[in-house]
């Protein structure tokens, strides 16, 4: 994650300038840092609260944002059913897109539950990611709160969030189906921007993801065995 921690950190002080900016206290801002802890919805959000929106649409449009979770914790789930209930939800609150990312490229597949080294290995790198992610992200949100009149928006320092992202994008597009997969999801989000609610984000997963199962090819079956001659 180090790699990547610079971006993150940009991002998070320019989201820490932009809550306070929008009129929340400081309070407020230092409560969204650190319970919402999600960069899109965070940022999705604070525009509707800077224009006085309804609190329902508010929190509609982080849930919507934030719906890219419930894939990834679907993904998770497999690695992470043999920990008791409070880890698995400690475990959903730390991770992040970053963290997700780097976790699923460095293992693909989940260890068997009776390898209790490989599970722990497992379990480091999953912790240890979402620890720097969190540091990275919270710490200088909160010193963005802080100087949040001292620190223009026009720096545009949230772009090197975007950036990070990117970097990681281009590192996973490996395969074919993977570059398909990020420009049907990219071209997707971009028509059907004009959504409200933020839901082109949702729009462009579900095409990514309908496209990729149309495309892929279904395993080859073992052949079969016995039978009469």
């Amino acid at each position: 994650m180090g790699s990547v921690a610079a971006g993150t950190a940009a991002w998070g002080l320019m989201t820490g300038v932009a809550m306070v900016k929008s009129g929340m206290s400081t309070f407020e801002a230092v409560l969204m840092g650190v319970i919402v802890f999600a960069g899109s919805s965070q940022l999705a959000a604070v525009p509707l609260i800077l224009a006085g929106a309804p609190m329902w649409v508010i929190l509609a449009t982080a849930a919507c944002v934030n719906l890219r979770f419930v894939v990834f914790s679907a993904h998770l789930r497999p690695y992470l059913m043999h920990q008791p209930l409070w880890r698995r939800l400690a475990s959903g609150y730390f991770t992040a897109d970053l963290s997700y990312v780097m976790f699923t490229n460095r293992h693909p597949h989940p260890v068997p539950s009776n390898d209790t080294a490989a599970l722990r290995a497992q379990e480091a790198y999953l912790a240890g990611n979402c620890a720097v992610t969190w540091v990275f992200w919270v710490v200088p949100s909160l010193l963005g709160i802080g100087l949040a009149n001292a620190i223009p928006l026009r720096w545009g320092l949230g772009f090197a969030g975007i950036l990070a992202l990117l970097g990681i994008l281009c590192s996973l597009a490996s395969t074919r189906l993977r570059v398909v997969s990020a420009g049907v999801a990219g071209a997707a989000a971009v028509a059907a921007f004009a959504l409200p609610l933020k839901l082109n984000i949702l729009v462009a997963i579900a095409a990514a993801v309908a496209v990729c199962l149309t495309l892929e090819k279904p395993a080859p079956q073992p052949p079969k065995t016995g039978g009469t001659a």
